[in-house]
């Protein structure tokens, strides 16, 4: 008997196509580290349903990429399954999950509507929304076999839990938040609130990083839809929906084994020869609002005003990963950086030696979920 098929669901695959001929595709592993959270699972055979990166209006584009990404095989997934969202793209994307779901999970608040585009709303961002879902369940509707394992990760899909079990009631779901969920009072202000937490409460099991998390889902459904809470989740008349929580942590051995690769030793080797008298610190954030660059920036140029021994013996190296999808936010919070960066170079700066390295680029993140112990639970729940 094989294994058994887990079909993870994601806003975007694991790597992301490029277009080199007509008939042709190039790939790059895509930023983020959900890539790697799902190293670490060896009990199933995986496919991932995502957007590629890229939008394709061609029947023949459509057709080559899909055969190229079913062929390879990354990372031990056994091929990739790609959702083409090109007409809803921009109001689902940019519009509903980063202009309305991102800043509210992040307790920014509701931003307010367009004012420079009347047929940009909140409803015409959830319309979007609904559809793209609706374009996430017909791929998975699609591909999905008797018994298999569908996970659905983020705020990207969370009305794709209940058009799943719509379909087949006996489908194991399960949905996993990498973000916060706020709490109760600020999930509150969120247009649609009720339809996507019934939506999400129709998986079998739904996790998050932190307790804290968890507990506020919990607390949103009771005061928001009324229904109980027990002790392994919520009750929504007589369906049990398991919540638990599932930290991401590091895997040793990876950076283990990474450390003795020669390739790193030269690396290392070439660090010590050029910072070796220096005092590193190594930053890896996302280059997103609410990572908290900015105020690190801060507190070390603080630390150099108040610690006048230490100037030129200790350098902050930050890198600072990009957002996969250009969005004009993004340029501003990037102007924003390289010019704390120039301040603070300039003031403890020398010719020889700068305070801060800021490198904005794309790295595979080495973290690795609890994700077995997710999937295991998910099998184990009806």
């Amino acid at each position: 008997m094989g294994r058994p098929r887990l079909l993870v669901v994601s806003m975007s695959l694991p790597v992301t196509a490029k277009r080199v001929g007509e008939e042709s595709w190039s790939f790059t592993m895509s930023a983020g580290g959900l890539v790697s959270a799902l190293l670490g699972l060896k009990e199933f055979e995986t496919k991932w349903i995502g957007w590629p990166g890229v939008d394709v209006h061609d029947a023949v584009g459509t057709k080559t990429l899909s055969v190229a990404l079913a062929k390879k095989c990354w990372f031990g997934l056994h091929g990739c399954i790609p959702v083409f969202l090109e007409e809803v793209c921009d109001q689902y994307y940019n519009g509903y999950c980063n202009n309305i779901l991102w800043p509210i999970f992040h307790y920014m608040g509701t931003p307010p509507e367009y004012r420079n585009d009347a047929t940009i709303t909140y409803q015409s961002q959830y319309d979007a929304y609904k559809k793209a879902n609706q374009i996430f369940f017909d791929v998975v509707k699609e591909h999905y076999e008797d018994g298999d394992v569908v996970w659905c990760h983020d705020y990207h899909v969370m009305l794709l839990p209940q058009y799943l079990k719509e379909y087949n009631s006996k489908m194991k779901v399960g949905w996993f938040l990498h973000t916060p969920f706020p709490s109760s009072e600020m999930y509150k202000t969120l247009p649609s609130r009720s339809d996507l937490l019934c939506s999400v409460l129709a998986a079998d099991l739904v996790g998050f990083h932190t307790y804290d998390f968890a507990r506020h889902f919990v607390h949103a459904c009771m005061c928001i839809l009324g229904i109980e809470a027990t002790s392994e989740g919520v009750v929504d008349q007589g369906k049990v929906t398991r919540v638990a929580v599932f930290p991401i942590v590091i895997e040793p051995e990876r950076f283990i084994n990474t450390s003795a690769l020669s390739k790193v030793i030269q690396y290392m080797k070439k660090f010590k020869s050029d910072f070796g008298r220096r005092k590193l610190i190594l930053g890896v954030d996302c280059l997103d609002m609410i990572r908290g660059i900015p105020q690190k920036y801060q507190a070390f140029e603080k630390f150099l005003e108040e610690n006048e021994d230490w100037r030129g013996k200790v350098m902050l190296f930050q890198i600072a990963v990009p957002p996969r999808n250009g969005i004009g936010e993004y340029q501003k919070i990037k102007e924003e950086y390289h010019g704390l960066v120039g301040r603070i170079n300039g003031r403890f700066g020398s010719i020889s030696a700068v305070p801060i390295i800021h490198l904005a680029c794309y790295l595979f993140s080495f973290i690795y979920v609890v994700v077995t112990s997710y999937t295991f639970l998910l099998t184990k729940t009806f």
